[in-house]
């Protein structure tokens, strides 16, 4: 295993970095299709095709799902994808060609190198010829290329972040990765220490601020109303999920959010988890509960990985340098 998401059989993910521009785009292709389910908890999103993952409706599977920065012009970047998907074939057949499923999700990069530089159609069909199925690049690449964490005094005390990713096996069998582009408002937090890993840089001096103490308390000096942020991921199993079955998944899997980033959810945050299920392992049958725990342990682990494997670009300090 790479410990990555790509362990998920079915699973390929491509990078596109723009350094210059300090802003990028994910891909995560399933060739073959795979049930997706999605749960958007915060409440400033920017997404495109999420009505498709509702169990009500009639698309069963997707075949890509696009992270991405430059805020909602980052949307354009799907096209791109579905460009792609479509000179290769994938798609649903409709008689005169096929139509691919691309569901994305949107982070607010603006702030941090060029704000009229996004991801668009050229970005995403690019990301589509570097996708494959090995180790996944972290840091400070993709979606992740411009992200930042801790925004309670505003983007010039924040800490850089990126993409992390993650992935365990369930008793040998089921396979269950995590991909996510962390730009969250509040801090990031190790859930098995309590420890801040990163957060607002303190004013006043050196180290952390704690953003749930000090919302507790005076807000004179804060830019609570920053919005522009939104933490955006991807988790993945082999096994065989219902539409049903994967929108639980990507709810459960917003806990790992809860447990790695405080506050989350918040007004200012756009937070969005897609799931999806690719099938393969058909044996042994999937516990929908099961698989949803660990997505949210996963998840948890690939944001603590998306700030430790980050470093300082565009004069955001990484973590590791504060």
């Amino acid at each position: 295993m790479h410990k990555t998401i790509t362990d998920v059989e079915g699973i390929e993910v491509g990078h596109y970095t723009d350094l210059e521009a300090v802003t990028g785009c994910t891909v995560v292709i399933c060739r073959q299709g795979a049930v997706g389910g999605v749960d958007v908890r915060g409440s400033a999103p920017g997404t495109r095709e999420t009505d498709l993952l509702r169990p009500m409706n009639l698309v069963q599977q997707v075949h890509a799902v696009v992270l991405t920065g430059g805020s909602a012009y980052g949307l354009d970047a799907a096209s791109g994808v579905m460009r792609w998907l479509e000179t290769e074939g994938i798609g649903f057949n409709v008689g005169v060609g096929v139509v691919p499923a691309v569901s994305s999700a949107v982070l607010f990069d603006l702030t941090i190198g060029r704000s009229d530089v996004r991801p668009g159609p050229e970005a995403g069909y690019a990301v589509c010829h570097v996708a494959g199925n090995g180790p996944v690049t972290e840091g400070c690449v993709g979606a992740g290329t411009g992200a930042t964490v801790g925004k309670l005094f505003g983007p010039s005390f924040a800490v850089k972040s990126g993409v992390g990713t993650a992935a365990r096996r369930i008793h040998g069998e089921i396979t269950v990765g995590a991909l996510v582009a962390v730009n969250a408002f509040g801090d990031v937090v190790d859930p098995a220490t309590g420890q801040i890993i990163a957060g607002p840089r303190d004013p006043q001096g050196a180290g952390f601020v704690n953003t749930v103490e000090r919302m507790h308390g005076d807000l004179s000096q804060t830019m609570l109303g920053f919005p522009t942020n939104t933490t955006i991921a991807v988790v993945a199993t082999d096994a065989v999920l219902s539409k049903e079955g994967a929108n639980k998944v990507a709810q459960m899997a917003h806990d790992g959010l809860a447990q790695a980033i405080r506050p989350v959810h918040t007004m200012y945050d756009g937070d969005t988890v897609f799931a999806l299920a690719t099938g393969r392992r058909t044996e042994p049958q999937a516990d929908v509960s099961v698989v949803g725990t660990v997505a949210a342990s996963v998840l948890a682990e690939a944001v603590l990985r998306a700030v430790h494997q980050a470093t300082t670009l565009a004069g955001i300090p990484a973590a590791k340098d504060v």
